[in-house]
Parts: structure tokens; sequence; C-alpha cells
């Protein structure tokens, strides 16, 4: 049944893209003002977020300083359709007075999440009492503590001011984007979604320790416990990938959208410093590290340098594998090549048997740093986004200073 609704909506989705305003009218249309807007996901818990219409045809959502503008709204009759900037997921939902209830859909994954908005309503979280202790500070975090193969690490990073709470995680393969919430009595909520993710976090705290659930979508949640440790570091994030022994470069031959077989044997690559890119179209976190990218290189083209990224996408079929690669260039004027690595799954076992020379591929993005001798000098594992603060700041400088260094050598 669920893969029933899947195709129905976006069928009725496709022909409304085919329908304008004039042919069909419409009877609703969003108001302009802020909306809040919730996903349900699993214990009966509502995921919040912000958003705020500037016109009927754009809105800006907001996750503590993230601003995402949203300019692809379709109207039908009494529906809606709203698809975030570079990702797939979108919002389906009929007109309910002022406000909306429909899904959030990702067709793909096969996933639908209940959605609602409620016009005028500026909380992201409501709240019953006042505070009864900061979060403000670095926590020392463990996700899935003793779950064999699933407990990973994180850097707990937040600033309170009154109840208001802003921050992220960090773990060894990047960052948990821009949470926002408060804390009401002993209780930490926190929330964003930006399109590919919706994720909530709660938890109970003490001045000194939280234990809490972490949800994603209405599809996955894990506990997390943490513990204040201002000294914490997380592991550097260049030692964590690396070659196999007896590999001293990499190599692979991935279509283009052209469907042009290119290789780092090609030309343009020669006597140059390259940065590979592993990384995925519908990953947030390569989003953020895609844009720095393709603003370095549009300052940097004219030296000895080339970017090169391998997209490893879950989409079923090479050709929406190819769409999604093209629409993410063109939103964000990304100038230098992406090759489809893979399509139908975003496995990271299945990645690394692309790239066997790797010792693991584990996490979305990866960057490998190549000399002008085709010699692999460091391989990045993650990416500090800008939701990070000052991580993200030593992550920029410590690039651009060791390709000054490449491009001298």
């Amino acid at each position: 049944m669920k893969y029933f609704a899947i195709g129905f909506l976006a069928l009725v989705m496709l022909s409304c893209k085919n329908e304008t305003k004039d042919q069909k009218g419409i009877n609703n249309e969003l108001k302009v003002g802020t909306y809040r807007a919730t996903l349900e996901v699993q214990d009966n818990k509502e995921l919040p977020f912000i958003f705020e219409v500037v016109s009927p045809t754009s809105l800006k959502i907001y996750n503590a300083e993230e601003v995402i503008e949203v300019d692809e709204i379709e109207y039908r009759n009494d529906s809606i359709f709203i698809t975030t900037p570079v990702f797939e997921g979108y919002i389906a939902a009929t007109f309910e007075g002022d406000n909306l209830s429909g899904s959030f859909i990702k067709e793909s994954l096969d996933r639908i999440v209940p959605f609602k908005a409620e016009f005028n309503n500026p909380n992201r979280f409501s709240t019953s009492v006042k505070p009864l202790l900061s979060v403000s500070g670095v926590w020392e975090t463990i996700f899935s503590e003793g779950v064999e193969g699933d407990e990973y690490i994180a850097k707990g990073i937040f600033e309170q001011k009154g109840q208001t709470v802003t921050g992220t995680f960090r773990t060894t393969t990047g960052d948990y984007r821009y949470l926002e919430g408060v804390v009401d009595g002993n209780t930490m909520k926190l929330s964003t979604f930006d399109g590919a993710h919706a994720f909530l976090f709660t938890a109970k705290v003490s001045d000194s320790t939280m234990e809490g659930t972490f949800y994603s979508g209405n599809h996955w949640k894990e506990p997390f416990v943490a513990k204040r440790n201002a000294d914490y570091e997380l592991p550097s994030p260049n030692e964590l990938t690396f070659l196999k022994e007896g590999y001293e470069s990499i190599d692979f031959e991935f279509p283009n959208t052209s469907d042009e077989m290119i290789s780092l044997k090609d030309e343009q690559f020669k006597d140059k410093v390259v940065i590979v890119q592993v990384m995925g179209t519908w990953c947030p976190n390569c989003l953020d590290e895609s844009k720095y990218y393709a603003d370095f290189y549009q300052k940097n083209k004219d030296k000895d340098i080339e970017f090169i990224a391998l997209a490893f996408e879950y989409v079923k079929d090479k050709e929406t594998a190819f769409s999604r690669i093209e629409r993410l260039k063109t939103k964000i004027g990304i100038e230098y090549p992406i090759l489809l690595a893979q399509f139908g799954t975003s496995s990271k076992t299945k990645a690394q048997e692309k790239l066997p020379m790797l010792n693991h591929v584990l996490s979305y993005p990866t960057s490998i740093f190549i000399d002008k001798s085709g010699k692999v000098r460091k391989i990045h594992t993650g990416f500090n986004g800008p939701a990070t603060g000052e991580k993200y700041t030593e992550f920029k400088a410590e690039f651009e200073g060791f390709v000054t260094q490449l491009l001298a050598e």
C-alpha cells in the first residue's frame, strides 16, 4: 500500500508540473507569513521546523543560522508540492484553511513521513517550565553504546541563550547539520530539516550528563549518552581512510552526465594537483563541501588544479542519477566534472569495491588529494560544515594551505 501511495503522489506531481495556474486555477495558495511545520516520527514524537513564506511561490526554511531558500513550489487545485533545493525529497499537501496537511516523500527510498504545517505559529518547540540548567559547552557523546556494528562516537557542541539552544553533533564522518531547539526544565529538544534529512534529538540532561534518543525521519532511531568534556576531540579526519599497502595512487573510469568515460589518465588531469571528491547528491554534508569546492575552483581554475567528483547515488536508474547530478551542478554552479560512480545504492561497502585501493569508504564526503605526479598525499574523511563554526574555519585554512603546498612542488 505504501508503494502505491508513493507512485500515486508522484504521478499527481508530474501532471501538476505540466499545468499552469491559468490552466487550472488555484483554490488556495500559501499565505505570506510564518508556519510551524511538523513531521511525525517514531514514538509519537513531532519533529518541528519553521518556514517563512515570502510569496506564494517562494519560502525560506530556518535551522538556527541556516536559511534554505525554496522556489520550486507547484499548485494544483487544493494541493501543493514543495521541493527543496538539490535534494530529492518533496512535500505533498492539501490545504486545511490556512494550514497544510500531507506527507514528506522520498520516492527512491520508498519513504513517506506525515507532515503538517500551522500558519502564524513561530514557535519551533513549546516549553512548559524554565530551564533548570545550561547545556552550553562540549559533550563527549556515544550513539548506540554497546551495540556491535552500530556504536559510534561524536562531539556535541552547543550554545544556550535563555531557553534557546543551537549547535550540532560532530562525528568522524561529518556533522548533524544546524540544530535548533530548547531546554524545557531538564529536557533538551533539538531538530533540523533540510529536505534530505529530518533529525530530532531529545534528552534528559543533568549538569554533567545527558541521555537521549536520536530520530531520523520515521525510519530510524537510536539512543545516545553524553558527558561534559571541554577537552574532548575526535580522531583526526586525515587518518581514518588510507591507501592499502602497495598502492601510491588511485585509478577509476566512470561516465559523466553526457555518458562519456572520464579517467584520471585524461589529459586535463596530467601534471595537475587533483582533488577527488567522493560524494552523493543526496548528502547535505556533501552539498556544503561542494559549495566550498565550487567557489574555490572558480577562483583558482587558472592554476594547476582540478577537481573531480564521484557520485554514489541511491536512485534506481542511471538517467535519474544523471538528472540529480545536473540539478546539483546547476543549482550551485559546479564547473568541475561529476562522474556517476554508482547508482541503485549508496552502500559504502559497494563504494569501496569501486575504489579497491582504499582501506574503506567510511564517509560521504571523502576527499582524496593527489599531487602533480599522481601520488595520493592525503585523504580527508567527512566534512566539518558551516554548522561546526570554528572547525569549518580550521578546515578551510588547512585545505587552502595544503593545496598551496602541492601547487608549489
